[in-house]
């Protein structure tokens, strides 16, 4: 009962972080002697999309992640950057993160193509322009 409502406040909460803990007591009479005992739980989720990690996969862990949607059907212009990942089937060659001087990540994806190096440029986990052999 307690992991829907979690996940129900989690999704309220959209791009927030939630910490959920409590603690359970039990009790245990063995040869007249009565000992309880404590225990405590916690869980943390998170509605943050996943993103790249500098080794090229998806940042993990328990999320409640909008980035599950469908995989759309091309790489275009506003997809995120695992979307990337998952659209393209393999690792990419090299991650550069980094931070604008406004403070929003950016993320630069480069996949070493037969036909050249393609880079796909991220801002706050958004494909913003991509760069391919023989453009300018």
């Amino acid at each position: 009962m307690r992991l829907p409502v979690l996940l129900v406040c989690a999704a309220a909460l959209g791009g927030c972080s939630v910490d959920m803990g409590g603690f359970s007591f039990t009790s245990d009479t063995r040869d007249g002697q009565t000992t309880t005992t404590t225990s405590s739980v916690s869980a943390r989720a998170s509605t943050q999309e996943a993103t790249l990690m500098p080794d090229g996969q998806c940042s993990a862990g328990v999320s409640l992640d909008p980035s599950t949607r469908p995989l759309p059907p091309a790489i275009a212009e506003g997809i995120t950057e695992c979307e990337l990942v998952k659209l393209k089937g393999t690792r990419p060659t090299d991650v550069l993160i980094g931070e604008s001087g406004k403070g929003h990540r950016e993320t630069q994806v480069l996949y070493a193509e037969p036909g050249g190096r393609e880079i796909y440029m991220f801002t706050d986990n958004r494909l913003s322009r991509i760069v391919k052999p023989g453009q300018g």
